[in-house]
């Protein structure tokens, strides 16, 4: 992954609007815990209106989701709720030619209460030119424990000293 590719990512999003969230490898990152990551974990609203914006912000910078699919098609919560059930597709890949190191995982569904992680998210400047919203310390654990891989469990082991919790509870 590419951090001056992220920042690309980031401004696009920014610049058209887009509310999104990271999450996964870059939020644990955000939150203290050096870990590498290979990619691009971002949770966006999922309004219609929203998901055309970031569909396009992506586009702009050479992203196209990895499996034929419009943003009409994934603004369509019955489509999705079908991709999560018969294909237990969790996110919508991502990738370009121009940002082949750093690819995008775009959740299918919102994990968590949209508005609520927006307004607990942690708030970072990159490189001072576009402020990244990241999940909260505690969103993030909760969702790494849902996910429940070694990787994510050992995530929620450090994640949980900065949070004051015991996770042998």
């Amino acid at each position: 992954m590419r951090l001056a590719s992220f920042e690309m990512i980031a401004k696009a999003l920014d610049s058209s609007g887009v509310r999104y969230l990271v999450a996964g490898g870059l939020a644990v990152n955000a939150h203290g815990i050096l870990r590498f990551t290979k990619d691009i974990d971002i949770v966006v609203q999922l309004v219609p209106d929203n998901i055309s914006r970031a569909f396009t912000a992506l586009d702009s910078l050479g992203y196209r989701p990895s499996v034929p699919v419009t943003a009409t098609q994934f603004a369509d919560p019955a489509q999705r709720q079908e991709w999560l059930q018969e294909k237990g597709m969790q996110v919508l890949q991502f990738w370009s030619d121009a940002h082949r190191e750093t690819p995008i995982d775009m959740f299918v569904d919102e994990p968590f209460s949209f508005e609520e992680g927006y307004e607990r998210a942690l708030v970072k400047p990159l490189y001072a030119t576009v402020s990244v919203r990241f999940v909260s310390l505690a969103t993030l654990i909760e969702m790494k424990r849902n996910v429940g891989r070694p990787e994510d469990l050992s995530d929620v082991a450090q994640l949980s000293k900065l949070d004051g919790q015991d996770t042998n509870e």
